[in-house]
Parts: C-alpha cells; structure tokens; sequence
C-alpha cells in the first residue's frame, strides 16, 4: 500500500512538472490542460521535446538560454528570441529542425546587424527564386519547406514525402544563378515521430 502510494506520488509530480496545470501558450494566451486539444501524451512529447531544444542550445551557448525561448506544440516548434548574427540564427533553425519528432519550425528570431540593402536584396531574390521553382515544380509540396538565404548560401528546412523529392528540391537549389552554397536539412515523412492520418 505504501509503495503504491509513494508510485502516485511520484507519478503525480512528474506529469505534473512536464505538463503543468496551466501553462502560457505561444501568444500570451493561458491554456488549461483540460481544455487542451492535445492528448496527454502528446502533451509530454511536447513538454520533452522543449527541453531537450533548450539543453541543447545551452551546450552551443549558455547565453541561449536568456535570449532565445522556444515552444513546442504537437511537434511544432516557435523559437524567438534576439542574436548577434544570421549564422546563429540559422545554426538554431538547424538545431530545431533536427530535434526528433519535430514537424515544422517557425522562427522569428531577430539579429543585431547592420542592414546592408544590395547583399539582402540578392539574399531576397534567391530565395524568391527558389521558391517559385518549388511551387511551380508538381512534385514538391513547396508548402513543407521553409528556405533562408544568407550572403548566397541557401539554408532549406522542410518534410520530404520522398527521397526523390528531397533530391529534386536540392538540386532546383543548387541550379539558382549566385548560389554559393546550399544547407539542406530535410527530413522524410517516414521519419516523423507523429505522421498525419
């Protein structure tokens, strides 16, 4: 009887410490949990998720952990926050990407930089560019991928349906008049955590 009692307790705290009883939503709205459309797996999938997003970019920086807040909900991740430079702001989409199970990313990370107009309008018309080729291309789903250029260096996130799809979407990259480089982080369906039904 005891063991069984000290079991709930000891379960009790860890749901509650993962989930909480209420929790801040991505815009400043509180969400009970009741009410929460989440299943309460999912719920600590998400809660897991976050915290491993947030250890891992204290091990890149501790300062991260003052200046960038991330947020996960049913494999989603928002991440914002302000850095110092593009790079580090990609290297945390890159980091988000790459976290399991997740589904998308929506950064709305700031920099602190000095704006330089002809090296972002080339930066702009790349990725506008390479967006046109994806949604005019039938077989992508240009929906699923986000794409960041920076000083010609192209920078793709996104879910692949297929390992052909991936291909194409790096090679129309690849083929973009003043690409330097391309930074594909592109993930398979098949490799989700949570797949749609």
């Amino acid at each position: 009887m005891r063991n069984r009692f000290f079991l709930f307790l000891l379960l009790s705290l860890f749901l509650h410490s993962c989930v909480g009883t209420g929790s801040k939503g991505v815009f400043g709205t509180g969400v009970s949990v009741a009410l929460d459309p989440r299943s309460l797996g999912t719920q600590i999938d998400d809660s897991i998720m976050q915290k491993n997003i947030t250890a891992r970019l204290a091990l890149i920086e501790k300062g991260y952990l003052l200046k960038i807040k991330t947020k996960v909900l049913d494999g989603r991740i928002f991440v914002t926050g302000q850095v110092d430079s593009p790079e580090e702001k990609l290297q945390v989409t890159k980091l988000a990407w790459e976290t399991k199970g997740a589904r998308s990313v929506k950064n709305d990370i700031k920099i602190k930089e000095d704006f330089d107009f002809k090296r972002s309008a080339k930066d702009l018309l790349i990725t506008s560019q390479l967006r046109t080729a994806l949604i005019v291309d039938k077989e992508i789903k240009a929906t699923n991928y986000q794409i960041d250029t920076y000083k010609k260096k192209i920078f793709i996130y996104g879910i692949a349906l297929t390992q052909d799809e991936r291909k194409k979407v790096i090679e129309e990259a690849k083929n973009i008049l003043d690409v330097k480089d391309v930074v594909a982080s592109i993930l398979l369906v098949e490799d989700l955590r949570i797949q749609q039904d």
